[in-house]
């Protein structure tokens, strides 16, 4: 964890200065031709659904790794990555809600991939419930792991959601694909590749002070532990 503290004030720094470039670029940018001004929400949705998913992948290989060789670092890492998750996946679909009601009428609907993307923040609500619901931190630890793996399978189905159903959802937005050759181009791009640069680093930050702050959490309850059995 030691190294989390090292490069936390970095991370910070570039992560404030990525936000400011990407913001002005988003200043500069021309309104959509169909979507208007309301097509600048992209620049927060975008970003917001990649780190939500970045995030679930990390805790996956994180809780791997702790049932793997039992490192407690990767447990904390894996807990943090609920959390700052769980975050950006609720960011993801208030900002989608948000752009859905001028571009479709209505809040909410259920699309496969918003309802993909629900079902992935009910599982990292589910794992951050599960966790504190036991008693034994450790028996904690394997069953969030596990449920963990077993939620990765979600993953895809919320990337490939827009290609394998008819949806209200728009396709890949960096990419065309086979339903169609409409992807961002032009200045529209320049401020949603920065911002989900700034968006990663701002993830990581996240995830650093977490972490620190789970590491400390549970530093105090061994002392609490030692010192009460001390007493007995």
């Amino acid at each position: 964890m030691n190294i989390l503290k090292k490069i936390q004030p970095l991370v910070g720094l570039a992560t404030l200065i990525s936000l400011a470039v990407g913001l002005w670029y988003v200043y500069r940018a021309p309104a959509d031709f169909q979507q208007g001004g309301a097509v600048r929400i992209l620049y927060i949705h975008v970003p917001s659904a990649k780190l939500a998913l970045l995030s679930y992948i990390f805790l996956t290989i994180a809780s791997i790794l702790y049932l793997w060789k039992r490192y407690e670092g990767a447990d904390i890492l894996a807990e943090a990555a609920a959390s700052v998750g769980a975050a950006f996946t609720v960011i993801t679909l208030a900002s989608g809600s948000i752009w859905g009601k001028p571009m479709w009428g209505t809040w909410w609907a259920w699309d496969a991939r918003l309802t993909s993307m629900l079902v992935l923040l009910i599982l990292y609500k589910g794992l951050m419930v599960l966790r504190h619901s036991l008693d034994d931190p450790v028996k904690g630890a394997r069953a969030t792991a596990v449920l963990a793996i077993v939620g990765a399978v979600d993953l895809p189905i919320i990337h490939y959601s827009v290609v394998w159903w008819r949806t209200l959802h728009q396709p890949p937005s960096l990419t065309a694909s086979e339903n169609t050759a409409i992807h961002i181009a032009g200045p529209l791009l320049p401020p949603l590749l920065i911002l989900s640069v700034a968006f990663i680093l701002m993830g990581l930050y996240m995830l650093t002070v977490k972490a620190r702050q789970i590491e400390a959490r549970r530093h105090l309850d061994a002392l609490e532990a030692a010192r009460m059995h001390h007493d007995d």
